[in-house]
Order: structure tokens, then C-alpha cells, then sequence
């Protein structure tokens, strides 16, 4: 018998009590006869009810082994607390009223997948942006934020509100000292398209800074309609104008800024003239060495000359004047303590290595002025120069010379800042208020110097964030030059002075002193930051996440 008419008898058979389609091995045999239920059909799971257990059945709502019934040991009153909160998920609040700073920073500590995408506006051009030149135009606007000094964490939520005012929303900006990268993809299966670009000058510049944000803001506002053509224009006009502040006017501040910072440390007027001297002649070799080509270490060295050279001289012929006022007064002229706040405020906010390069970028300035004071201080021990370290216990209290000293200290470090006009009264206001909370806790209160000077700069850090909250622009105007009046000059002075005179231990001692003052000063500044933040509606803990850092695990 062949195959064919082996397989037709029992097709037959099938169709007599069997599904013509049942051809598996688990088919039933016939003549086995199965009891049918007029319910559900075969119960073959793990979790069925076994025959025989009486189980109280639930209502009649939900049929019973359903996974979305309710136990009957359900209490609503005694239920644990669940996972996902009773009222939903809190959704991110990403209000437009609100500083681009802070929605965009919201954005990017969240997960890609969780971001909202961003709503079509006219912006995007016919047939979608021109993904490569939005991201040159995001690389600029970074690459001018970056070297104006402003901090990492900044940075790149400038970089994503640009793309995201583009219709570019699946995208990662990447900042560290030196090199600023972003990347985007359209999709899950298409290619990413990275672009990177490195930051090869760094000058001080607040108008262009200020700018920079202004462009941001307006490119973020969905009612502005800018084009690429017209923010690359307005990015070429920020390139080509001049600094506000001609060299001559740069040279005077710098001046006035060593002479304010001697009054603060007890000099009268002589002190003042001597200090704004040798600061002024700093400045100039500065500016000698960098027209050469040198790099910027020796132009912290040779800057630092000049005025420890003239206390040395006024000390050699016998002027009854004090010395050491006039080398800290030149001292807090070069201090670098814009790129101290910038790599700490990194530092704490995660950017690690990009902290890690300001703060030794900080330490080869700190070096340069260290090697350039020590060397005058060794000729002038040398040539039998009495420089008296116990100089420092003899500072005098004169609370109004020495605020309104804070306050022009503040007023012409704005000035070399490059800041705009508009921000300079509110910065040497905000100067005055810091050192006035300095000397209340450190002079009427008698508290050590480390926690006057962290309390004063958490004070400049918070007034500094709300004003420029109030104008929706960076807040570094704000708070870099007011905390001037605090920097530890005198410490560093008197911690040199005492290595130059084989007195090791004290020095290391004046300069660790130093360091603790320099570390406190960064450290309030950016707690003074956050602080304002509890304060704002976006600055809660639902709308702002913070990365959850490793604990050993």
C-alpha cells in the first residue's frame, strides 16, 4: 500500500470527532473521551487550584485566577507603600519663564529615552535643520563659553539648548578642559554624527560671555525665529568687537586693585602708591612676555617681581612703611582665583577631569607667583632686608577704610574681568557686602578666617545667582570679582617670606593656611549657588536630579 492511501483512512477517521488541522503527537487518541467544562477551557498551569481546596472566592467582578483580582488579605488602609506613588510618576516641569540654564541642565541629567522631546517650532528649516552645521554652530557657542572660564556643567547644557532649539533633541555634548565633542542620532538605527572641536586660547572676557548667553536665551525662546544665518552672524560680531576697556584703563585697574588690596591689610597712602606701582609695572612686563610668545607661567613670574622688589627696596632704605602690605597688595593682582572657582564648582558638580585640569592649571600659576616672589625675597634677605613674618598679627581695624578698600578692589576686578557696565555697580556692592560679613565674623566675632571666608563667599555665591537669575544670564559677572577681597593674599605673602628665611615649617604652615582659605572661598561660592536654587521654583529635588555617586558599590 502506498503512502497516499496509507494517510487517507485516518484522515477520515479525523473527521469524524477530530479537528481535520490536528496533526501533532499531542493530539488526543480516539476513543479517549475528555469531560468538558462549560467555563474555561483545560486548566494546565503550575498555579491552578488543586481538586478538592476550597478557596473563598473573590468577587464576581473579575474572574477568579485573574492576575488583576485583589486578595482577599488586601487591606486599602494597612497596604504597604508602593514603588510608583499613589498620584502617578512626577513628570519633569520644564517651564518656558524659566532660565534656559536650568531646564537644560534638568534635561541632561536625565536618561535619553526619558527626555521630552522638544515641540516642532518654524525654526527648523524646509526638509529638517542642517544637522552638521547646527552642530559647528553648538561646537562655537561651547568653544567661547568654555574659554571665557564658565564652568563644564554650563557648558554643555548651552551646547544641548542649541540643538534642542533646532529640533535636535537625541543628542550628547562632552566637555573637559580642552575639548568640547557632541554627538547626535536621529534614530535607534541610524549612524550617529559626532562632531568635536579643542579650545586653544582661553582670554578673559565677561561682554562676550554675556553675550554668548544672550544668544543662547534667545535661541532657546520658541517666539524669537532665529535662523542659522543669523546666529552665526551674531556669533561672528561677538568675535570681531574690541574689549570694552582700552590697555591703559587695564593697566590702571590692575594698579588700583594692588593699592585697594594693601589698605585691606593695614598700608596707608604711602603703601597704597608703592602697591599700585609695582602692580602697574607687573602688568606691563606681563604684557611685554606675552607679546613674545612666553607662556603664561612666566607671565606669572615676572608679574610677581616688580612689587615684591619695590617692598624690598622701601624696607632697604629705611621707610617707615610696611613691607609686606605692599608684596600682598601686588599679590591679590594675580592670584588666580577665577580658574579656583571654575575647577572646584567642576569638581562638585562631577566633571572630574575637567577639575582636575583647572586645579593644576590654578597650581602652575600658583608656582609661577611663587617662584617670582621667592626670588626677590632671597635677594632682598640676601642684600640684609629686615622683613618682619609677625607683620601679620598686626593688622588694624578700620572697618570703613577697609569696606570701601573691598569695594574698589571688586570695582577694578570687574574692570579686568572685561565686564559689561551694567554689571559693575551690582559687583562692587556685592564685594562690599562679602568682606563686611567677613570682618563681622573674623574681627567683632573672633572666627577662625577659614569659615568667616566660607560664609562671606557663600553670600557672594547666592546674591551672585540670583542676579543672574533676575537677568537671565551667567552668573560669573556676579561673583568672580566680589570675592577679591577675600582671596588669601597675605597668607601666601608671609608663608614665601618665611621659606625664603629657612623657616620651613612656619612657611608650610602660613601656605597650607592658604590653601584652606582658597578651597573655602570655591567651595562657598558654589554652595551659595545651589542654596539659591532651593529657593526657585526649578530648583527643587523632583525637578533638578542629581547623579547618585558611588558609595563602594
Amino acid at each position: 500500500m502506498s503512502e497516499a492511501e496509507d494517510r487517507k483512512p485516518q484522515s477520515d477517521e479525523a473527521r469524524s470527532g477530530f479537528d481535520p488541522e490536528i496533526t501533532s503527537e499531542f493530539a488526543i487518541p480516539a476513543g479517549l473521551a475528555v469531560p468538558r467544562t462549560g467555563g474555561e477551557p483545560e486548566t494546565t498551569s503550575e498555579f491552578a487550584v488543586p481538586s478538592g481546596l476550597d478557596v473563598g472566592s473573590p468577587a464576581a467582578a473579575e474572574g477568579e485566577g485573574s492576575a488583576f483580582s485583589v486578595p482577599s488579605t488586601y487591606s486599602a488602609r494597612q497596604a504597604p507603600v508602593a514603588f510608583t506613588p499613589a498620584e502617578g510618576v512626577p513628570v519633569v516641569s520644564l517651564i518656558k519663564d524659566l532660565p534656559w540654564q536650568d531646564r537644560m541642565r534638568t534635561m541632561l541629567r536625565m536618561p535619553v529615552a526619558d527626555r521630552p522631546a522638544p515641540e516642532p517650532g518654524p525654526k527648523a528649516e524646509e526638509g529638517g535643520p542642517a544637522v552638521p552645521r547646527v552642530l559647528d554652530l553648538t561646537l562655537r557657542i561651547g568653544e567661547l563659553l568654555l574659554a571665557g572660564g564658565e564652568g563644564a556643567e554650563d557648558v554643555e547644557a548651552a551646547m544641548f539648548a542649541v540643538c534642542r532649539s533646532y529640533g535636535l533633541d537625541r543628542c550628547e555634548p562632552n566637555v573637559t578642559f580642552t575639548l568640547l565633542s557632541i554627538s547626535y542620532q536621529p534614530s535607534l538605527v541610524e549612524d550617529p554624527v559626532t562632531a568635536s572641536r579643542t579650545v586653544r586660547r582661553r582670554g578673559t572676557d565677561y561682554t562676550r560671555l554675556a553675550a554668548v548667553f544672550r544668544l543662547v536665551d534667545d535661541l532657546s525662546d520658541p517666539e524669537s525665529h532665529l535662523s542659522l544665518e543669523e546666529a552665526y552672524r551674531r556669533l561672528a560680531e561677538m568675535r570681531r568687537n574690541r574689549h570694552p576697556y582700552p590697555t591703559w584703563v587695564l593697566t590702571s585697574a590692575s594698579g588700583l586693585l594692588a593699592g585697594a588690596a594693601s589698605v585691606l591689610v593695614g598700608g596707608d597712602l604711602v603703601v597704597f602708591v608703592a602697591a599700585a606701582l609695582g602692580a602697574m609695572l607687573g602688568d606691563r612686563l606681563a604684557w611685554l612676555c606675552a607679546g613674545r610668545g612666553l607662556p603664561e607661567f612666566y607671565q606669572f613670574l615676572v608679574a610677581a617681581m616688580p612689587p615684591a622688589a619695590i617692598g624690598i627696596a622701601l624696607t632697604l632704605a629705611n621707610v617707615e612703611v610696611k613691607a609686606s602690605a605692599v608684596i600682598t597688595g601686588g599679590l591679590f593682582a594675580l592670584l588666580p582665583g577665577r580658574a579656583l572657582v571654575a575647577g572646584v564648582q567642576d569638581g562638585l558638580t562631577g566633571f572630574y577631569i575637567t577639575a582636575a585640569a583647572r586645579l593644576l592649571e590654578v597650581m602652575y600659576f600658583f608656582v609661577g607667583i611663587v617662584a617670582g616672589v621667592l626670588v626677590m625675597l632671597y635677594v632682598g634677605v640676601q642684600l640684609g632686608a629686615h622683613l618682619n613674618p609677625d607683620a601679620a598679627l598686626g593688622i588694624t581695624k578700620r572697618p570703613l577704610w577697609q569696606i570701601g578698600a573691598s569695594m574698589l578692589l571688586s570695582l577694578t576686578f570687574a574692570v579686568l574681568l572685561q565686564q559689561e557696565r551694567s554689571t559693575v555697580l551690582a559687583v562692587t556692592l556685592n564685594g562690599g557686602v562679602a568682606w563686611s560679613v567677613y570682618g563681622a565674623m573674623h574681627y567683632a566675632g573672633e572666627i577662625s578666617p577659614v569659615a568667616s571666608t566660607a560664609v562671606a563667599a557663600g553670600v557672594v555665591g547666592l546674591f551672585g545667582q540670583l542676579l543672574s537669575r533676575y537677568r537671565f544670564a551667567s552668573a560669573l559677572p556676579y561673583t568672580t570679582a566680589a570675592i577679591g577681597p577675600l582671596l588669601p593674599g597675605s597668607a601666601t605673602y608671609f608663608g614665601l617670606l618665611a621659606i625664603a628665611q629657612n623657616e620651613v615649617d612656619a612657611g608650610l604652615v602660613s601656605i597650607t593656611k592658604a590653601a584652606a582659605l582658597a578651597m573655602a572661598i570655591a567651595i562657598g561660592v558654589n554652595l551659595g549657588s545651589e542654596i539659591s536654587r532651593l529657593f526657585l521654583r526649578i530648583g527643587s529635588a523632583e525637578k533638578r536630579r542629581a547623579a547618585k555617586r558611588t558609595r563602594g558599590f
